[in-house]
């Protein structure tokens, strides 16, 4: 028997507390043991715009935001008539019945529920956002829990203010009592268990981990979806001894991260597509340096400025293509928030090992999203393997110290700058492996070609130290579905439930892409008799380079960019549309919130996979 879940749907203008709102909702859950899954879709305006937080609530951890709500927290009525026909029998919509009234009638057997807000939070008339408060007072009452909980994170949030505290649990105490009197609660309630969660973006656990694998410099400039790294790095930096630059532009903050790691300080810089493209000489420039750093792209959807709200795995080819010339690189894509937080300490150890840049590339859903973390998951201490890294001088050496010296590995011992009797030139010419440079009036080609084996040789064992696929189900399933970072979760539900309906299929994960393991990945699809890619952009990036790489070639595709990410239905639908027969299923997320353009001129709906529309939303006279 599966455990019950919630999916709470939170809709509200910028500015109208959707945020805070959820994540009142989401402490007070985790704090009675109830596991969570948060993602905003958002706009990038200060006030107005629509914003749409999902939140999914079950014992079992949620390892995506579901398919379809069935509790609607409605802010304004711009989201109530968006949302409120997305609501399943049984769900239940709670809204300020003072403010607005739904526009058309509820689907059948959706409980509407009213909450005359200003009897229940008289502040309210001055402080709209305290609506949120009784909304979130009466869902948690709803979904059978008890008060005392969520009382305790008000005094948490608001610990230095008593009379704030005191007027929010009032607030939220009216709600949850009214709702007991006056609504029917959820047919599957949740219930409280003794697991502890700790609650975490994907941002700030991807800097928490790299703090604990030794990073002690960190250089920014703000672009969304990466800038709360910076934040977090800025909030900490002086309790953990990290040095933390918010920088002019992309191009300085490269530089001063590979000066930084350049003098044997783990350093670290975070930003999006368009901020990673200004970065790219640079990039180059470490590896002909083979000065280590750490570099994360949280991608957004582009070209360009793009949507710089919405999430995209679309610059895949870029982090392949960043910088001129053959270099040797890595490129690593966490497969869930929690792996945001030990993926640092890879992407730091291989970096100072093979004296390479690394790139984190991670995503807005896995970035901006939250989710509970185990918090046995995160009491952990990384070993730290700083590689051949010279710190110390020990009286004269018994031959002139070459930093680049060739070697079997082609990894040379790295001295930090400045040691006696280890100096030497550090310049982004080609050069020999004294360092002195290898100028175009006299270069000899025995020397380049020497150099550019030697770097080369460092990816012959790198493989070694990094993840390998993740296999989940029957080696010997009739179909394999494939997929990298971010698609994790929402592969692994989809295909848990199709196993269900009795297709065969087991899921392959990436999360290693430069290099790739393409001896694991070759043996697991020929004991398949059907290959389908999935991935969050249009060209099918992944799927092109798997071909490069290994001449395997998928049976199928599912892609999705449209801003949103895939939901556990989407992929069961194009899993059985591509057995039937059809090769590239594209996806369209089905919320009528996310759609303006619906044929009938009003907000509508895009239902299943073949854009089949339905009547539009009738306007009140």
């Amino acid at each position: 028997m599966s455990e019950p879940e919630v999916i709470v749907g939170i809709g509200g203008a910028a500015g109208d507390g959707t945020a805070s709102a959820g994540n009142t909702l989401v402490l007070s859950m985790a704090r009675q043991g109830i596991a969570a899954y948060s993602y905003n879709s958002y706009q990038s305006v200060i006030r107005g715009g629509h914003s749409w937080l999902r939140l999914r609530f079950s014992a079992k951890k949620p390892l995506n935001h579901g398919d379809q709500v069935n509790v609607l927290i409605a802010l304004n009525q711009d989201s109530l008539d968006r949302h409120l026909q997305e609501l399943p029998p049984g769900g239940v919509c709670l809204y300020n019945g003072a403010k607005f009234q739904p526009s058309y009638d509820p689907p059948a057997r959706v409980q509407l529920c009213g909450l005359p807000v200003p009897d229940l939070a008289p502040d309210s008339v001055r402080l709209p956002v305290m609506q949120n408060t009784v909304a979130v007072g009466a869902a948690v009452q709803m979904m059978g829990l008890g008060f005392e909980t969520l009382a305790a994170v008000f005094e948490t949030t608001f610990a230095k203010k008593p009379a704030v505290v005191q007027k929010n649990v009032e607030a939220a105490r009216n709600g949850y009592d009214y709702a007991a009197k006056n609504f029917q609660p959820l047919a599957t309630p949740l219930h409280p268990t003794d697991q502890k969660w700790a609650q975490s973006s994907g941002n700030d656990l991807l800097a928490m981990g790299a703090a604990l694998a030794g990073c002690k410099f960190y250089a920014a400039y703000p672009m969304s979806p990466a800038t709360h790294i910076l934040e977090w790095f800025a909030s900490h930096a002086k309790r953990l001894g990290i040095c933390v630059r918010q920088v002019e532009d992309e191009i300085s903050v490269v530089g001063m991260c590979i000066g930084a790691n350049h003098m044997g300080v783990r350093g670290m810089c975070a930003t999006s597509g368009g901020g990673f493209a200004l970065m790219s000489e640079a990039i180059g420039m470490a590896a002909m340096y083979e000065t280590p750093v750490v570099i994360i792209n949280v991608m957004r959807a582009g070209p360009s400025t793009g949507v710089p709200t919405k999430t995209e795995q679309a610059d895949l080819n870029q982090v392949f293509g960043a910088s001129q010339g053959d270099f040797e690189r890595v490129v690593i894509a966490p497969v869930s928030m929690g792996d945001c937080f030990v993926t640092p300490a890879v992407a730091f150890d291989v970096a100072d090992k093979y004296q390479i840049p690394v790139v984190i590339l991670a995503d807005l859903l896995l970035c901006e999203g939250s989710e509970t973390v185990a918090t046995e998951v995160l009491d952990v201490e990384f070993p730290i393997d700083r590689g051949e890294l010279i710190t110390t001088a020990d009286g004269s050496p018994d031959e002139p110290y070459l930093r680049y010296k060739d070697t079997p590995s082609g990894i040379s011992p790295r001295a930090i700058p400045g040691l006696p009797e280890h100096l030497y030139v550090s310049g982004s010419d080609e050069h020999d492996e004294d360092g002195v440079l290898l100028s175009d009036v006299f270069t000899d080609p025995i020397r380049r070609k020497k150099m550019v084996d030697k770097r080369h040789r460092k990816m012959s064992t790198i493989l070694r130290d990094l993840p390998a696929p993740m296999l989940e189900g029957p080696a010997d399933a009739e179909t394999t579905l494939l997929g990298w970072g971010s698609t994790w979760g929402v592969i692994k539900e989809a295909a848990e439930r199709l196993t269900a309906e009795g297709v065969s299929v087991n899921h392959l994960q990436i999360k290693t892409m430069i290099p790739l393991h393409g001896d694991e990945i070759a043996a697991v699809v020929e004991q398949s008799q059907r290959l389908i890619i999935i991935e969050n952009n249009q060209s099918g990036q992944f799927a092109r380079h798997l071909r490069a790489e290994t001449g395997i070639v998928a049976h199928g595709h599912i892609r999705k960019y449209d801003g949103e990410p895939f939901e556990p239905k989407h992929i069961v639908s194009a899993v059985n549309d591509i057995i039937g027969g059809q090769e590239v299923v594209d996806v369209l997320s089905t919320e009528p919130g996310f759609r303006t353009d619906h044929p009938t001129g009003t907000s509508g709906s895009w239902e299943g996979l073949n854009q089949v529309t339905r009547p539009g939303v009738p306007t009140k006279a």
